[in-house]
């Protein structure tokens, strides 16, 4: 079987969950003999990506679709003029700059890319429609998210094969894009997710909101959680000293890092838990910049700056090692989200976790037995959460040793694997 994934690529400047469970996945679905072409779109793909080097040029270069959707010039502009903006360079620089316009100020481009054809960057899906045609004619098409369904239903029409599509964590963009253009980009990914053979959540908490929200028959809607690859996780040996608390995910104020920072504060003032330190990783976007610094201002005017400690690195290696020296983890984004691949990792080293009561956070939490849950609109909720973990060592290693055991045996990308397998067998005839 010969699958192309549609995967848009980060850069390589944050945790990016959707990247990593892409690049988990296709290595697995090597590893069984499928045939898979990574198709990067927008920036090149860097965040785990050991393994991937078997992948497509990259397209829908973002600082030609920006262009494209900014000037009707560059709609029309020569092959050569394209290239010289999809080259490595000036792609690298682009995605030192990801993040400085917001979800909100895209709306009219993230509706132009759901538009397809009809939308400012025809010309990039010819390119890629051709590419496809002369390289790589797939048996199955699969896109990462659902945002891409406009590129992708125009491939499905183009080669006339089967479209999958994952779900996870769309509606945190579009729901952030202002209207008219927010309502419109609904409507137009629910139309053109009817031309979807089959649709693959993360959680059964996301499949139930996007089935809602998209208008999707419960028979073409699987649900197959993120798995992780388990080598060189080895558990916590002993517990954390100092205790630490530790973060991992994009450090942004939408994710929640300000709100854990405020917990730790009021940890540290109330003196309960001696010596306690705060470990934050995850990479940033320009957008955060800003928010960075008023966080750093913060501790040092509390003289707490010496308590905390931001790495830089976040690979795969760097973050088994970020992991093993704590105590918990703790990322409470508000509203929760579609998974937590940072709580898979955390109890894959017997790290346990602090998590919100929202979104799929109580589906995991009840799947692992792995951490706690607090309600995030109760006083104080995180940090009194917080507190009952680190001052009872005894319970936070049963609950990362608990945890562990089921992640081995619940979340691994072979078990994912098997899941997103099933469904493409069900859609292509041997």
């Amino acid at each position: 079987m010969k699958v192309v994934q549609l995967i848009p690529g980060t850069g390589g400047t944050f945790y990016c969950q959707n990247c990593m469970r892409d690049g988990a996945l296709m290595r697995a679905l090597r590893g069984r003999g499928v045939d898979v072409t990574l198709v990067p779109m927008y920036l090149p793909l860097t965040v785990d990506a050991e393994g991937l080097e078997k992948h497509a040029p990259v397209f829908f270069g973002g600082i030609n679709v920006y262009l494209q959707q900014k000037f009707s010039l560059f709609r029309r502009t020569p092959r050569w003029l394209d290239r010289f903006f999809d080259s490595r360079w000036m792609l690298k620089q682009a995605a030192a700059r990801e993040g400085s316009t917001s979800a909100a100020a895209l709306g009219p481009m993230t509706l132009s890319m759901l538009q397809g054809r009809l939308g400012n960057q025809r010309k990039e899906i010819e390119r890629l429609t051709a590419w496809l045609k002369g390289h790589e004619k797939p048996d199955l098409i699969h896109a990462s998210n659902s945002l891409l369904l406009g590129v992708a239903t125009e491939l499905k029409r183009a080669l006339k094969v089967p479209l999958v599509c994952t779900l996870q964590d769309e509606h945190t963009w579009l729901d952030v894009i202002p209207e008219p253009h927010g309502t419109q980009c609904w409507k137009t990914m629910s139309e053109r997710g009817r031309e979807v053979d089959a649709f693959i959540a993360v959680s059964d908490w996301y499949a139930g909101v996007m089935a809602g929200r998209m208008g999707i028959p419960r028979e073409r809607l699987a649900v197959a959680p993120v798995g992780i690859e388990f080598d060189d996780m080895e558990p916590v040996p002993a517990p954390a000293e100092p205790p630490a608390i530790g973060y991992l995910s994009r450090m942004s104020e939408s994710l929640g890092l300000g709100t854990l920072v405020d917990a730790f504060i009021e940890l540290k003032e109330a003196g309960t838990i001696p010596n306690l330190k705060l470990r934050v990783t995850g990479g940033q976007t320009a957008e955060d910049a800003r928010f960075l610094e008023g966080v750093e201002s913060t501790l040092r005017r509390r003289n707490l700056q010496d308590d905390v400690e931001f790495v830089a690195h976040f690979d795969r290696a760097s973050r088994h090692a970020f992991l093993r020296s704590l105590s918990v983890v703790s990322v409470p984004v508000p509203g929760g989200e579609a998974f937590g691949t940072f709580m898979i990792e955390a109890l894959a080293c017997g790290v346990p976790v602090v998590q919100p009561a929202e979104g799929a956070f109580p589906e995991i939490i009840e799947k692992t037995g792995g951490g706690i849950l607090y309600d995030p609109k109760a006083p104080n909720g995180l940090k009194n959460a917080l507190q009952e973990l680190l001052g009872d060592r005894a319970r936070a290693h049963e609950l990362g040793r608990r945890g562990r055991e089921a992640v081995l045996a619940r979340y691994s990308v072979e078990t994912t694997m098997e899941n997103v397998l099933a469904v493409y067998e069900s859609l292509v005839t041997p």
